[in-house]
């Protein structure tokens, strides 16, 4: 696929300074970069952003490691010691050229440094100001750590996902973080449209809780309209709580099949060879409230012949299935090679990392971009030092 040039990019033009670290701000500051922006990294000197050290595997990339190259691409590094009053100088200047400014501390913090909302507004009335935070700026867990798997924890994610009986299951990814992050990206992009049409900037505010409560607003709405009750999760292969048979995850001869929907119970069962289900056609209730006995004949059927042969069977007839990919065989399918998801990228002239590229595609265009994640304080010398007598370091 074609790549969309920078000077066609939506968002060219616009700077953002970006205190944030780990995951959530950053994953916002990087999906602003993908669209255009000059994302300008503010980090401690000599430490920079804790994520550079944060590792999920042994692989370290050029003194880096993976998640920090990950979410950190296209952008510029500088440092900076907010009790140095030529370094807090240079970024008050800086601040006065930005559009959009990024910050995740904990509630308080940033504000203790003299670049809170207010603080920054004086500096410059049309800034965009993003926010993110554990679980808001009040109430009795505003001070408890922002981190992803404890705020799944408490959103009831972890309680809601899985099979009856299991334990609470999270996920196996930081959805938290990565889900707080893009919500601060479509608020500021939505402030930043509100500028356009009334010249006024504006704060945006979000948590990993809000961000972990919205990614259940579906089921959520059921419970808050249905008296409250709490869903009862299938004891067989369970896939979503509030949803009925065939919903889940079968065991095959060979693998496993997810199965979805399908026209009818009755159409599911003949293509599969199955008797025993007659007693539930017609009655489309049955297939929540006789959920788990359905399953369990479901399942065995299905476990005696291979994947492939079930998706032969089920795809022409319209039933909703797929097989279990893992990541090799996902990579290796035409229908992920044909998107063009993946981009290499080069550091330092020599260090070639391989990293996917923006999900969205703009005028038939990736936002494909080959500018890697800075070294700590790369950009002093050319964003720092025209703005302050020393160079800050």
């Amino acid at each position: 696929m074609n790549v969309l040039p920078q000077s066609e990019r939506p968002l060219d033009g616009l700077v953002v300074i970006d205190f944030s670290q780990f995951l959530s701000g950053p994953l916002c500051g990087l999906r602003l970069a993908d669209l255009g922006a000059r994302v300008i990294k503010v980090e401690r000197p000599g430490v920079g952003d804790l994520c550079r050290h944060l590792y999920l595997t042994d692989t370290e990339i050029d003194g880096d490691n993976s998640l920090f190259h990950a979410i950190n691409r296209n952008k510029e590094s500088v440092t900076a010691d907010l009790r140095n009053p030529d370094d807090r100088a240079a970024l008050v200047a800086l601040l006065k050229t930005a559009d959009v400014m990024i910050q995740n501390f904990r509630p308080g913090v940033i504000e203790r440094q003299g670049f809170g909302f207010e603080d920054v507004c004086a500096i410059n009335p049309r800034i965009v100001y993003g926010s993110i935070s554990g679980y808001g700026e009040d109430g009795p867990w505003k001070d408890l750590p922002g981190q992803d798997l404890l705020a799944q924890a408490r959103s009831g994610l972890l309680w809601l996902t899985g099979s009856a009986g299991d334990p609470p299951m999270p996920m196996g990814l930081a959805v938290a973080d990565m889900l707080a992050g893009n919500a601060l990206a479509q608020g500021i992009l939505a402030a930043l449209v509100g500028r356009g049409i009334h010249g006024k900037g504006a704060l945006v505010q979000t948590s990993l809780f809000e961000a972990m409560i919205d990614f259940q607003f579906e089921v959520l709405s059921t419970h808050l309209n249905d008296g409250q009750r709490l869903p009862e999760r299938s004891a067989v292969n369970g896939a979503h709580a509030y949803l009925g048979a065939p919903y889940g995850v079968y065991e095959t001869l060979d693998g496993h099949l997810a199965l979805a929907m399908t026209p009818s119970l009755q159409t599911l069962a003949e293509l599969l060879g199955l008797k025993g289900l007659e007693q539930y056609y017609g009655d489309p209730s049955a297939m929540i409230k006789e959920r788990d006995a359905i399953k369990t004949l479901l399942a065995e059927q299905l476990a005696t012949r291979t994947t492939a042969d079930w998706l032969a069977v089920l795809q022409p007839a319209d039933i909703w299935c797929s097989e279990i990919l893992d990541w090799a065989g996902m990579r290796a399918s035409d229908a992920y090679k044909l998107l063009d998801l993946e981009q290499t990228i080069t550091r330092n002239g020599t260090v070639r990392l391989d990293m996917l590229r923006p999900p969205l595609r703009i005028n038939r265009a990736t936002l494909k971009s080959g500018k890697a994640a800075p070294e700590l304080g790369q950009d002093n010398d050319h964003v720092l030092a025209p703005l302050t007598p020393q160079t800050a370091v």
